[in-house]
């Protein structure tokens, strides 16, 4: 259970954060958490609720919200993912999402390095306590000033890793090598947005009109950490069908079937250009206390309430 100065910490962040976006024109939205039909991630395991999904990510109803003629939403939720369990990892996570009609990642990369010194400032003063423009985690220091730098994968395998970008995807070890080879690099004296993601990991993300073979995605980290993942959005749905398909299957491969969200492909018709972003709140909460365990900076874990539950 989380101390009571870790619990104002966090708060003092929760209310910087809801500050930022409504003082940037975003509206608040609370979208259901139990869903009949996830969206097909290969890589990521829904929590199953009697015979629904608990959400992996509020984007599926947030994109129809969108659709429907909002330009401007934010986020901040609880979201549920099996399997995910360790030092940065929890079953049970908050994800601070947002989405604006009209960007493309680009214009999504400047907002992030607006937010997250801003969010810092609002809540050293609501804490009273000093801001310096830094944050120390672990033994690094990292300064939050913009501009931050802008890697391509490419460009990140060269530097750090093993083998090329090509030779990692046909052999099946990109995330290995991206996780232990690269990441470690990544963010350590200020943050790095990764971008132009190789096509073959485009996800939800539109591809790139100018360099073919990659996509329009990016992903920030600070203190070899991934904080957030946000790309130019696709909204072609036949396009996004054919993505999904190809994701069933893979998950087919593992035994495991998932329906095609058909609402959430026809409203995606009507959805302009428009950029998100899912930023992991409570890794952001990490490098505020310099904890490097997510345990440290939630106000439950499973293991505490299982306990609980078992011996009282």
């Amino acid at each position: 259970m989380l101390a009571a100065s870790s619990l104002r910490q966090r708060s003092a962040l929760l209310q910087a954060a809801r500050s930022f976006f409504i003082q940037q024109g975003y509206l608040e939205v609370d979208t259901p958490v139990r869903l009949p039909v996830c969206i097909p991630e290969a890589n990521i395991l829904p929590i199953s609720s009697e015979g629904w999904f608990l959400q992996t990510s509020p984007e599926q109803c947030m994109k129809r919200l969108l659709a429907g003629g909002c330009s401007q939403l934010f986020q901040l939720c609880h979201c549920f993912r099996a399997g995910e369990r360790g030092r940065r990892h929890h079953p049970e996570f908050t994800m601070l999402e947002w989405y604006h009609a009209g960007w493309s990642y680009a214009d999504m990369m400047r907002e992030c390095e607006a937010f997250i010194p801003a969010l810092f400032a609002e809540a050293s003063v609501r804490l009273q306590q000093p801001y310096t423009g830094m944050v120390q985690w672990q033994e690094y220091r990292i300064a939050l000033a913009a501009p931050w730098e802008r890697l391509t994968v490419q460009e990140a395998f060269y530097r750090h890793a093993s083998c090329p970008v090509a030779d990692a995807l046909a052999d099946g070890s990109f995330d290995e090598i991206l996780v232990e080879l690269v990441e470690p690099h990544l963010g350590l004296n200020r943050p790095v947005f990764l971008y132009e993601y190789p096509a073959e990991l485009a996800s939800l993300a539109r591809l790139s009109e100018e360099q073919p073979g990659v996509a329009e995605r990016f992903e920030l980290y600070i203190a070899g950490m991934e904080i957030a993942n946000g790309f130019s959005e696709l909204i072609d749905p036949v396009e996004q069908r054919r993505r999904f398909e190809k994701e069933r299957e893979i998950m087919r491969q593992n035994k495991l079937t998932v329906t095609m969200p058909e609402r959430f492909l026809a409203d995606l018709a009507g959805l302009g250009e428009t950029a998100g972003t899912a930023l992991c709140f409570d890794r952001l909460v990490m490098l505020f206390l310099g904890e490097a365990s997510i345990d440290k900076v939630l106000p439950f874990i499973y293991e505490d309430l299982y306990k609980t539950y078992l011996f009282f």
